[in-house]
């Protein structure tokens, strides 16, 4: 498969991935019994650099920008995939950074989440390693 091919279905599943995380990473299920852990996160304030927060504030602004570079790395894939076989050898730093980046993130979702984020984010590396390896 070409490069640009597996770029434009890594661009395809970043967005699915993305809309996915932003619609479900701030869902809470009451069968898992954390509505007294998640009712502190929420009701502990406390100051810091001179800005109120909670520790619900920091989950849900770090879960925000997961979704943002989620979606800057769907552009990016699709750019990637609509260049000139030529200039996209010439980003070899480029094309395996971003190959890599995905590896790490679906090591530590392995480690840390659940299956969805995981199967997202083992295609989105397995496209971008074939991707990066094909273009040389």
């Amino acid at each position: 498969m070409s490069p640009s091919v597996l770029y434009r279905i890594a661009s395809v599943l970043l967005v699915l991935f993305g809309l996915g995380h932003q619609l479900g990473f701030r869902r809470v299920d009451r069968r898992w019994g954390v509505d007294s852990a998640i009712a502190a996160l929420k009701a502990t304030r406390f100051q810091v650099q001179g800005m109120t927060r909670t520790y619900w504030d920091f989950f849900s602004g770090f879960g925000f920008f997961v979704t943002v570079l989620l979606f800057f790395a769907a552009v990016l894939a699709y750019q990637l995939g609509g260049l000139p076989s030529e200039a996209l050898r010439s980003l070899g730093l480029v094309r395996w950074a971003f190959a890599l980046s995905f590896v790490a993130i679906t090591l530590l979702t392995w480690r840390h989440f659940f299956i969805a984020p995981l199967v997202f984010s083992a295609l989105v590396a397995v496209c971008l390693v074939l991707a990066a390896w094909s273009a040389r």
